[in-house]
């Protein structure tokens, strides 16, 4: 009952703010008619700018759809400028709550009175968001901070929009015909977990603290120091910092910024925090990033709001750069065969057909301006076309995909005709030729031995089974795909590669181990080599 009282209150704000006007006519339902005859401040709100009606709205509903305003707000590729204007105002000027109820939280937390706790604490709020908002304080020291405070009541009313969510993930499971590869429920419990996490403000202070040593030389990304003994789960206390939004074009000018250059290093920063340190800030709109200008011609960038922060598993992070250097190279097939290697489609379908869909999406970007390029946009688009190639949607993508297209909005506030392709290859064939180096290679192995030793005893048994079963014929081999003529002649040569690697792998492990414990150097150079000669062999062919 309680998320359909939630649906109509939605419908009710709806109708009130004009906002049914943008649908189409056959879907003014005679409920939405209803309520405009009794919303006795209809007429007011319609005499507004459309903009200002629908960040009113978003900001009557809650925090969700707050987000969902802030993260529209970034593309103005999509949407008109006077509504992007309006919803960038949803990132730090929603309706704040009373300065009094922020000290009772901050004290309560904090257990003391807060003249204990600060020299002074500004009951006028520096910023006011959908989860929190910040107050201006200084500590007893004399140091500026900043003091974030949870909205009272800020869970039970994602909980209700969550619960309205859940309502219609089970409408969809059970009406739509690819329910089973979109995971609607996934898709929900991923928007509840980052929702609930912005409500711990002690885990958005752990996030910070880690992001500030991964950029701990700060040139190029400054992240506030948190204080620590001030910190607790619905009140953050950190080092006050100063800067100018990112999107603030007319100050930046003013103040004589190189905005081209700006917008090339925030596409770097993402794919060095993306690929490199596989840990990025997730919620990178102009709200939440700001300029360092204390030096112009030096200018680089502060984050704040750690509230949700995303990393990819091993796997997902090897197959989604493996994926753009395929774009940025035009590999249409190797687009379509790191699509099944790394599990996101299944492994029956056709390469062919598939990748001649992947060419159809992409193509025409490459025709297109260098200007009007976006990578987040053609991942989008290839996720989508991948849907009807039985896609399993990947929830954890969701989140990258946004930050890609916040990314991109940023860079094309700051310079419009910045080229991404340009920008982003090069730091990734770095980032790439670095981590996959010998050198990074032996250290990934160093640090794993105590885990490879412990396992290694029983490798020759497991080698030496499955020879047997070679050798016996009692291979399991399920075929699902329609062209089982294809797949069976190539068995055996997948069999051999197969072979191939597990020896591969082998002699590794035994270069490895005869390098620690001081072997001669010809046992050493001959393991290598047959390790070399394995992998090489087991190398996958074009299908």
């Amino acid at each position: 009952m309680k998320p359909m009282l939630r649906a109509l209150a939605i419908v009710r704000t709806a109708s009130r703010y004009g906002l049914d006007e943008w649908l189409p006519a056959s879907r003014a339902t005679p409920l939405v008619r209803l309520f405009k005859l009794f919303s006795p401040t209809a007429k007011a709100h319609r005499e507004q700018p459309r903009g200002v009606r629908l960040r009113l709205a978003l900001q009557e509903l809650g925090p969700l759809f707050v987000k969902l305003g802030q993260v529209l707000s970034t593309r103005r590729d999509l949407l008109p400028g006077d509504i992007a204007d309006e919803l960038a105002g949803l990132r730090d000027q929603v309706k704040p709550f009373d300065s009094s109820e922020a000290k009772a939280i901050v004290a309560e937390a904090l257990g003391k009175p807060l003249a204990e706790l600060f020299e002074r604490f500004d009951d006028e709020p520096l910023a006011s968001a959908s989860i929190a908002q910040v107050h201006a304080a200084w500590l007893p020291d004399g140091r500026a901070v900043v003091v974030k405070v949870l909205r009272p009541g800020i869970e039970d009313r994602i909980g209700k929009d969550i619960a309205l969510m859940r309502l219609l993930a089970d409408g969809i499971r059970r009406l739509h015909p690819n329910a089973d590869k979109i995971r609607p429920h996934d898709v929900v419990a991923e928007l509840e977990t980052t929702l609930l996490a912005e409500c711990d403000l002690q885990r958005e202070a752990a996030n910070a603290s880690l992001m500030r040593r991964l950029w701990q030389d700060g040139a190029e990304l400054q992240v506030p120091a948190i204080e620590w003994n001030l910190t607790r789960e619905r009140v953050l206390v950190m080092e006050r910092v100063y800067g100018v939004p990112a999107d603030s074009i007319d100050e930046l000018d003013r103040l004589g910024v190189d905005r081209r250059a700006l917008a090339a290093q925030a596409v770097r920063i993402l794919y060095r925090q993306v690929f490199r340190d596989n840990y990025f800030h997730a919620d990178a709109h102009a709200g939440n990033i700001w300029v360092d200008v204390r030096e112009p011609a030096k200018a680089g960038f502060i984050a704040l709001d750690f509230g949700i922060v995303g990393q990819l598993s091993e796997q997902d992070q090897y197959y989604l750069a493996e994926n753009f250097m395929a774009i940025f190279r035009k590999d249409y097939r190797a687009i379509a065969r790191l699509h099944v290697q790394a599990g996101w489609m299944p492994a029956h379908l056709r390469l062919d057909e598939l990748e001649a869909a992947v060419r159809a999406v992409c193509e025409p970007y490459f025709t297109r301006p260098l200007s009007e390029f976006s990578i987040a946009e053609v991942i989008g688009k290839l996720l989508r076309t991948a849907q009807k190639y039985e896609l399993t949607l990947q929830p954890q993508l969701i989140l990258l995909q946004k930050t890609l297209l916040n990314t991109e909005g940023l860079a094309r506030t700051l310079d419009p005709t910045i080229d991404l392709w340009a920008v982003a290859r090069p730091v990734l064939e770095d980032i790439l030729r670095t981590r996959y180096s010998p050198k990074s290679v032996v250290e990934r192995l160093r640090a794993r031995w105590p885990e490879l030793a412990r396992d290694a005893a029983d490798l020759p048994a497991l080698l030496q089974a499955f020879l047997v079963k070679q050798v016996q014929g009692e291979s399991d081999i399920r075929m699902r795909s329609e062209d089982i003529a294809r797949l069976v002649a190539v068995s055996q040569r997948n069999q051999r590669q197969l072979f191939a690697l597990v020896l591969g792998v082998t002699a590794a492990l035994a270069a490895v181990a005869l390098h620690v414990f001081g072997a001669e150097a010809s046992w050493r150079y001959a393991s290598i080599a047959v390790a070399v000669l394995a992998f090489a062999a087991a190398w996958p062919r074009r299908l």
